[in-house]
């Protein structure tokens, strides 16, 4: 059970069904959109992958650990960039990855090393000294990418990780993270309502009302048609 397994997964808030008995697998090396209107379940299939949640029903398997037996063993293999930002923006870019690195039992050289091997790839390592209130949108981002990535995750959740970016930062972004799926072999879960930041060969997931409508590579969903045009014939939403 490597990469990422989510079996029969149910949850309700009250009478109300968010999500109804999802069930897919994404496996090492693959980048999987998730793609739904709002209202989908998206939100509440993150809060149940990060265990902000307990999932009442079904299961939840992380690089191997399953969530509900080994939840400490699972949570230490994923990577986590969550909607909101959840940076101290009072604190220094280092600062900020050192108390993260911490968190995982990582101090010294060894954290440092990680740290500023992270930020290399997200060509942030000259940001060391600089306040996260200092940073613009972009910068911000690709500091929680890179914060994600310290304790070497074999899974990565990103939920609509480029809200609010302009054009050119969120194809820079969704390149990197597409690159990291291939080069590191990571397990790749990447929310959005963009249809341009999915490329053809990715897994393609379309949750729809609290279901899993569609799983399949891009290309082979959409068939001829626009993957928009295609969402939208689905949906009857605008993607």
């Amino acid at each position: 059970m490597t990469g990422l397994r989510v079996e029969n997964l149910s949850y309700a808030y009250g009478a109300r069904q968010a999500l109804d008995r999802v069930s897919f697998r994404v496996e090492p090396g693959t980048f999987c959109a998730l793609l739904g209107p709002n209202g989908a379940g998206k939100s509440t299939l993150f809060a149940l992958l990060t265990r902000l949640f307990a999932a009442p029903q079904g299961r939840i398997g992380i690089a191997g650990h399953d969530m509900a037996r080994a939840p400490r063993q699972a949570l230490r293999q994923m990577g986590v960039v969550f909607q909101q930002p959840t940076l101290d923006l009072d604190l220094t870019v280092q600062r900020n990855l050192s108390y993260f690195a911490a968190l995982h039992g990582l101090r010294g050289a060894r954290a440092q090393a990680r740290i500023e091997a992270a930020l290399e790839r997200l060509e942030m390592r000259g940001r060391l000294g600089e306040r996260v209130r200092d940073l613009n949108g972009g910068h911000r981002r690709r500091l929680e990418i890179a914060r994600s990535l310290i304790h070497h995750p074999k899974v990565l959740l990103l939920d609509e990780p480029t809200v609010g970016l302009d054009a050119a930062t969120r194809r820079a972004i969704t390149a990197h993270v597409h690159d990291l799926s291939r080069r590191k072999g990571l397990t790749v879960l990447w929310a959005t309502h963009l249809t341009d930041e999915i490329d053809d060969a990715d897994q393609l997931l379309i949750l729809h009302r609290g279901r899993l409508a569609e799983d399949g590579t891009a290309r082979q969903l959409r068939g001829g048609l626009g993957l928009a045009d295609h969402f939208l014939r689905l949906t009857g939403e605008a993607a």
